[in-house]
Parts: C-alpha cells; sequence; structure tokens
C-alpha cells in the first residue's frame, strides 16, 4: 500500500527554539497513525506544518506523491485531500449544526452539491436530530463530532484529528472511536494526535513518539508504551492500557 503522506527531515524553530527537528514519518493509505507525546513535544506543530499553517525551516513533506511547498498553503492543501480538526472544536458558533457542515462544503462543491453532501455527511456522524441546534449550545462530544463533519464534508485523503478524546467519558469516547473507524473505512488515512492511550491502543496500527521535538521512537502501540524511553520520557509511573 502506498503512503499518502511522507515527512522527511521537517524542521522548524520559534525564537531560536527548535520546535521540530528532523522529523521523519509516512503515513499509508487506510492507516490510522498515532503520533504520542509530552506536552510541548512537537505533536501540534509537527500538525500545523503538514497543513500548511507554518513554513518549513527545513526538510520535505510530499502528500499523494505530490512535493509541498510554502505556496500550497492552507485552502491549497484542503483541495488536494487534507483535512483536520482542532485540540478545542472551533465552529461557527452562531451557526447551526447543519450551516456549519454546509459553509465547509461550500468550498468545493456547487450550491446543490454542497447541500446533497451536507446530509450525508450529517447522516454518516449521527448528527441528523442536532442539525438545527446552534453549533455553541453543543455538549462536547457533539462539538467534536461537528469539527469531524466540517473535515469530512471536504472529501479528504487524510484526516489529522487532533485531541479528539479529550475531555470525553468511557461511553462518549467508545462511540467517537467506533465513528473514527467508519471514517478510516471509507479508505481515509488518519493521523491521530492523542494523549488517552486507551484510545490510541485501541484503534492505532502503529504510533510516532516525540519528544523535545524529535522522534523517540515508532512501532506498535503496546509494544512502544512498555519501552522503558518512553515510559521516562512521557508516561512516568508506566503505561496504564
Amino acid at each position: 500500500m502506498r503512503d499518502i503522506l511522507e515527512a522527511t527531515n521537517i524542521c522548524i524553530s520559534f525564537g531560536g527554539i527548535k520546535a521540530v527537528q528532523n522529523v521523519s514519518f509516512a503515513i499509508s493509505e487506510r492507516e490510522i497513525l498515532g503520533l504520542i507525546g509530552p506536552n510541548g513535544s512537537g505533536k501540534s506543530t509537527c500538525v500545523n506544518l503538514i497543513a500548511g499553517v507554518c513554513a518549513l525551516d527545513a526538510g520535505e513533506i510530499r502528500f499523494d506523491g505530490k512535493k509541498l511547498t510554502d505556496r500550497e498553503g492552507v485552502v491549497e492543501r484542503a483541495r488536494l485531500g487534507m483535512s483536520r480538526t482542532f485540540q478545542t472544536p472551533k465552529p461557527f458558533g452562531n451557526y447551526t449544526v447543519y450551516d456549519n457542515v454546509f459553509t465547509a462544503a461550500l468550498t468545493k462543491n456547487s450550491f446543490v452539491a454542497a447541500e446533497e453532501k451536507t446530509n450525508q455527511v450529517l447522516s454518516f456522524m449521527q448528527l441528523n436530530d442536532q442539525r438545527g441546534f446552534l453549533s455553541s449550545k453543543l455538549p462536547i462530544e457533539k462539538r467534536k463530532w461537528l469539527d469531524l463533519a466540517r473535515a469530512l464534508v471536504l472529501e479528504p485523503k487524510l484526516i489529522m484529528m487532533d485531541e479528539c478524546m479529550a475531555g470525553l467519558n468511557q461511553i462518549e469516547m467508545a462511540e467517537s472511536l467506533k465513528l473514527v473507524r467508519k471514517i478510516n473505512e471509507r479508505g481515509i488515512a488518519v493521523l491521530f494526535i492523542e494523549h488517552v492511550m486507551r484510545a490510541v491502543v485501541d484503534i492505532c496500527s502503529r504510533v510516532i513518539v516525540l519528544n523535545e521535538g524529535r522522534v523517540l521512537c515508532e512501532g506498535e502501540p503496546r509494544e512502544v508504551l512498555h519501552r522503558q524511553e518512553v515510559i521516562d520520557a512521557y508516561l512516568g509511573g508506566g503505561a496504564h492500557v
């Protein structure tokens, strides 16, 4: 299976602080790859580099076989098939659930096609019953699902999910993981950035561990979480999975 995303020796510094240093990894089509590490390890910065929010100081990113440059910013990368969610969902609070997804759909579709795709995604994401609700009135679980719906309606080849399990209880997490699997089963690769190790072990086939802006190690989730260097850098008292 070919790689949909390849990051090779990517680097960025902020005010002399090396936030990401020579990080390399690849995601294959249909893979769910975990990206984990302590706060400040460079996870979200990597996502911002891949998404085009920040420009690389050095290194290379290839998406779907195309080398990306600074000319391919956030909008262009979304058109190429790259979507993301955020640690804190950022819907338009004064818009309804429907209008949030429809507005995203309009960026790539005609009015009629956007309506059709919005209805399909709301049904898929189990948000039909909330379609008329203001997004600001949704509970945290549904706001996260709405964030995913806005990403999904762009018909991506890759979705980067940034801490989409944070703040959820066990039942909400189980339902959310089911949706992530369903998204992946549609042929969409997932970069799963997460602190909830139970979710990482449950859904990821492979994980990359970052520490202080560098790749510490990678491998199968349970095996990686029991490595001493990961416990020392991140998990402290041990891996509870």
